[in-house]
């Protein structure tokens, strides 16, 4: 995939003016995969480069939900490389600004941010203000980060149930080989033994 994506953005850069924001979503995509690979240092220096073309276009037209999508990547990347307080302060100075599928990024961001800092008590009562709007693309991702959070606090049972109803929703919508459904399996093996 990835060297689908490189033939791609190298015919994406020759584009001008607002067209150019196929190359910021291509370079989102790219950094995606990344992380999903476990190469996030390289997907930071994609999610930068995403954030780059979309500062010499945004004069052009309002491109903020592709903006905020970009931030999210990035926030994805800054949580794979352990840099949490970054991605929390992504998530909670762009959420007013979002709605849809880009507020659901973003309240995702938040709930991954404070469970990666430890903040399991903060991140459960966050995912209770908010009920996002899932795409079959999110299955299983809010019921994995309550399951985390659930899991960090010790309830073990409850976070069993919670990353089951997150398998199930993803081997649903997802194919079995995407990197959450191996997350949510993951965390079902750490908590079965508890």
């Amino acid at each position: 995939m990835l060297a689908e994506l490189e033939g791609l953005l190298a015919g994406l850069e020759q584009l001008a003016g607002v067209d150019r924001r196929l190359l910021v979503q291509a370079r989102m995509i790219r950094a995606w995969v990344l992380i999903d690979e476990g190469r996030p240092a390289e997907a930071e220096v994609e999610a930068e480069a995403a954030l780059r073309t979309l500062t010499r276009i945004t004069h052009l037209i309002n491109l903020w939900e592709v903006e905020v999508g970009a931030l999210v990547c990035l926030g994805d990347v800054l949580c794979a490389l352990g840099r949490h307080e970054e991605a929390e302060t992504i998530a909670r100075g762009h959420r007013l600004r979002a709605e849809g599928h880009v507020a659901t990024g973003l309240h995702l961001l938040l709930l991954h941010s404070l469970s990666g800092q430890g903040r399991y008590e903060e991140a459960l009562a966050e995912s209770g203000k908010h009920c996002p709007t899932l795409s079959p693309y999110d299955a299983g991702a809010y019921e994995l980060a309550r399951a985390v959070a659930l899991h960090g606090l010790g309830r073990h049972d409850e976070a069993k149930d919670e990353a089951r109803r997150a398998l199930t929703s993803s081997e649903r919508h997802l194919h079995p080989s995407h990197p959450r459904v191996g997350k949510i399996r993951a965390l079902l093996a750490l908590i079965a033994p508890a």
